[in-house]
């Protein structure tokens, strides 16, 4: 079986103070199911194409031209039921015990990552996906405090479209190789997992795919400073089914699937949020790394 690791350069916080998990006791991680407002897409006014710069925008345009319509979301918990969720079917699954050699400052450290905890990424995607290859291509670090890097996207949305993620394979792979891989089944997958364990403030939500009807999601430009790629946000529309995994530990790992090539692949809406048992709480911590998943 041949698996290849690629990575980009992704720019990393500082994460000071680290927050032991012994700060936190499971008497103060709120469980069970809520209400919560998530952030859903709202059109630009003009109707025009939506758009986000990832990095600073030209002086005359905003981050991003459309806006959000908040909704108070009922948010149940899968805690206990980790078991009920498969990638394929739901866009999202909970993997629990998960053995891991990496240590909290190895995530300080770039070369660290990618040499203690890439494997371990690819190694937890061969066994639960059943896949030929796999193929880290970038990781992201969140911390919830001000002026951090790269905070939690508390906006619902998904990171890929079928759009984006042919141009993710083509982008990573050599243009013959891209080729036949495109032929077979292509899935992208992030691993997430909290850095500062258990989580009590923004967790993660994420969303029944069967739930989310194809109508409601929407292609945004991913404006880079070198091109131009595509994520989704999306609309709010009734019988959407909302999940998080309350208290997530150090040895678990949810899995997130963003696109499938097959016919009706499962998506997975997501968005972080706030508890409003826990408000904003400790900063939370955590990485998600980004792979291409063949076969």
């Amino acid at each position: 079986m041949t698996t290849q690791t690629t990575t980009t350069a992704t720019p990393l916080t500082t994460l000071t103070p680290h927050i032991s998990s012994n700060d936190k006791t499971t008497t103060d991680i709120p469980t069970g199911p809520l209400t919560a407002p998530l952030n859903f897409y709202s059109p630009p006014s003009d109707n025009s194409t939506p758009y986000n710069y990832v990095s600073t925008p030209p002086p005359t345009l905003p981050q991003r031209n459309f806006s959000d319509f908040t909704h108070a979301t009922e948010i149940r918990d899968l805690r206990g039921r980790e078991d009920d969720f498969k990638a394929s079917v739901h866009g999202f699954a909970a993997v629990q015990d998960v053995s891991s050699r990496a240590t909290r400052g190895t995530f300080d450290d770039e070369t660290a990552i990618r040499e203690i905890y890439y494997p371990e990424v690819e190694e937890l995607l061969l066994q639960h996906t059943g896949a030929k290859r796999i193929l880290l291509f970038d990781h992201t670090i969140r911390l919830a405090a001000p002026g951090a890097n790269r905070a939690p996207v508390n906006r619902v949305h998904v990171d890929q479209t079928a759009k984006s993620a042919e141009q993710r394979v083509r982008f990573h792979l050599p243009a013959a190789e891209a080729e036949e891989m495109l032929k077979g089944r292509v899935r992208i997958i992030n691993v997430w997992r909290p850095l500062n364990p258990p989580i009590a403030a923004y967790p993660l939500a994420v969303a029944d795919s069967r739930s989310v009807p194809p109508e409601a999601m929407v292609g945004i430009e991913h404006r880079y400073p070198d091109r131009t790629g595509e994520t989704a946000a999306v609309r709010w529309t009734e019988g959407q089914e909302w999940w998080y995994w309350s208290g997530m530990k150090a040895d678990e790992r949810l899995l997130l699937q963003c696109f499938d090539s097959e016919d009706g692949g499962a998506r997975v809406p997501h968005s972080a949020f706030v508890d409003p048992r826990s408000g904003e709480g400790v900063g939370r911590e955590s990485i998600e790394v980004r792979a291409l998943v063949f076969g």
